[in-house]
């Protein structure tokens, strides 16, 4: 509950992308621009009559009914669609008041201003949104579109014919088809490819011939640094592995194992010996990483390995309202069904939706998430133990 301490507590942390200070409000365009910046990002309160610097001003109460009114105006007749907004007032000690405003993260976005434009927070500011990727993430974060749907330049002629022959025989025991009409057709029905003709990037992931070629930003890159820090052009092991998810995941698989200690523990000498974190733990981190990445951002995955630690990087924060907390009690927010439906039948060791990310603690509890919303990625961090 917001009174006149947790008040001023809010204000001496500054403004941000969460908080924002205003000593009035007149214009009613200006404040759904506001409205709609924050219901785009992760919400946040707008505290009127508090000046950029930190000082109270405040307002009467004229100004209070005056604000209170204007804001009802404009977050259900200025702003497409609607957002349902708080108030409370809050006294201060020379008699005036702040009105502590407050917007939610929305649930149907992308929001709009009356003019159409798409506002976003950026830091402390506001920014339009002119391009397409951001405008994409928005709908990708509403649901109504998702990154690995998207159609891609590739025809299906790029298809890998082998393994899609393979796939077909194994899941869903039918042979592959004779025509380019009704493979079309097939590839439409599970939902891979577009009505003209074309790979969408789920496909193209999946079964393509050279999928980097494609899509280039589905390469992972791994890197081994000696010591614990990162060096500029100092490193004891590094491979770009490309191709298919499956090809990936196998290539990335082997360097983390091949840069892992291997513990004898009275085994034969002769015996490959066990890695010093259990496999399964970067089977599901990997796994976690490559069919839940945000493919709209223009990155890669990366994996750093260090002496006390290794770090998998994967583009794009948790989706949605998903925060680490909700992940570890199994809640997930799916932002590529594509990849999800066919990892799920055992194109990769998947275990289950919401699933992995437990089973990786309980085989190694020593791993720690790093949600980094403005960087936009998301962090596993698996902490090595000295080896004697």
């Amino acid at each position: 509950m917001m009174n006149t301490q947790t008040l001023l507590e809010q204000i001496a942390l500054g403004e941000d992308s969460t908080r924002q200070f205003k000593t009035d409000v007149t214009n009613g365009e200006s404040l759904a621009s506001e409205l709609v910046a924050f219901a785009n990002s992760e919400g946040g309160t707008i505290f009127i009559g508090v000046a950029d610097d930190g000082s109270t001003p405040g307002l009467t109460l004229q100004d209070v009914s005056r604000i209170n009114q204007l804001i009802s105006n404009v977050s259900s007749q200025m702003v497409r669609s609607p957002i349902t907004v708080t108030t409370r007032n809050v006294g201060l000690e020379n008699g005036r008041i702040v009105i502590a405003l407050k917007v939610p993260e929305g649930f149907e976005k992308p929001y709009f201003d009356k003019n159409g434009v798409v506002w976003i927070k950026a830091g402390s500011d506001k920014r339009r949104i002119n391009s397409k990727e951001p405008l994409r993430r928005l709908f990708q974060e509403a649901g109504q579109f998702y990154g690995d749907e998207l159609p891609t330049k590739a025809k299906i002629d790029r298809l890998d014919d082998l393994r899609f022959k393979k796939f077909l025989q194994k899941y869903y025991k039918c042979e592959y088809p004779q025509s380019e009409e009704e493979l079309l057709r097939l590839l439409k029905n599970l939902n891979m490819a577009t009505d003209d003709g074309r790979l969408n990037l789920g496909g193209a992931l999946l079964f393509a011939e050279q999928p980097e070629w494609i899509v280039p930003l589905s390469v992972v890159k791994t890197i081994r640094f000696p010591g614990n820090k990162i060096h500029i052009s100092d490193y004891v092991d590094t491979i770009d592995c490309s191709g298919t998810l499956q090809e990936i995941f196998h290539d990335t698989m082997g360097f983390i194992m091949r840069n892992l200690h291997h513990i004898q523990a009275g085994n034969n000498v002769n015996a490959p010996g066990t890695p010093e974190v259990p496999r399964e733990v970067f089977e599901e981190l990997l796994v976690n990483a490559l069919v839940h990445r945000d493919y709209l951002v223009n990155a890669t995955i990366r994996i750093f390995i260090f002496d006390n630690r290794i770090e998998i990087i994967s583009p794009g924060h948790l989706p949605n309202n998903l925060t680490i907390e909700k992940m570890l009690m199994g809640n997930v927010s799916i932002r590529n069904p594509v990849l999800v439906t066919y990892v799920a039948k055992g194109l990769l060791p998947y275990h289950g939706l919401g699933s992995g990310i437990g089973r990786a603690l309980k085989a190694w509890p020593d791993i720690d998430f790093i949600n980094d919303r403005e960087g936009c990625q998301f962090t596993a961090i698996v902490h090595r133990k000295p080896i004697e």
